[in-house]
């Protein structure tokens, strides 16, 4: 005959449970649910913003880059010592653009400014107002065509072409003298990358 074991009852310190209030588990999932939005939703919609962001600035420089034709404002400094083209500081209508290809890269600059500033122009470029020639449209057809500079209004026009030593940029370079007290300067320089 086996002896049969006596049943257990539940230990006395596990009270048990009265049934929980449906109101208390709708709050509790309700908490749950909430942190659940918030530890995911919040950082994908942030992903999603900034994937967003980062779409639009590309397609904006896309559109910088990809367009013909000056930009207004100043050139970098980076640029303007690449391509040794420094401008007074006094300079108005002030407009460029850059081109790069395996051959060549040019930066094309416009500018207004005073007799003084053209001066200081020229002699900081390596050359001076007397280098300049009456009549000569020194940019080539190819470079005006590019930026859509045309030197046929009102003059007169007088030009130079500042050539230096490789690797160091030549500069074509047209200043229209209808207004002597304000010249406007239009220069090409480009060098060998």
């Amino acid at each position: 005959m086996t002896a049969s074991l006596p049943r257990q009852a539940s230990p006395p310190d596990e009270p048990q449970r009265p049934p929980e209030d449906p109101r208390h588990k709708f709050r509790r999932r309700a908490l749950t649910l909430l942190i659940i939005v918030l530890l995911i939703g919040v950082p994908a919609g942030y992903l999603v913003i900034s994937a967003n962001q980062s779409r639009n600035s590309g397609k904006q420089k896309e559109d910088k880059y990809s367009a013909t034709g000056l930009t207004a404002g100043w050139p970098s400094r980076v640029q303007r010592r690449l391509y040794q083209v420094a401008m007074p500081a006094d300079g108005t209508d002030v407009a460029y653009y850059e081109t790069n290809n395996w051959k060549t890269s040019r930066l094309y600059v416009q500018f207004g400014t005073t007799d003084a500033g053209l001066d200081w122009f020229l002699r900081t470029v390596g050359t001076s107002r007397n280098a300049l020639k009456k009549d000569a449209i020194t940019i080539s057809a190819r470079d005006q065509k590019v930026v859509g500079w045309e030197f046929t209004g009102v003059g007169p026009w007088s030009g130079l072409v500042h050539k230096q030593k490789d690797p160091a940029p030549t500069q074509d370079i047209v200043v229209n003298l209808s207004e002597p007290q304000h010249p406007m300067v239009y220069v090409v320089s480009r060098t060998i990358p």
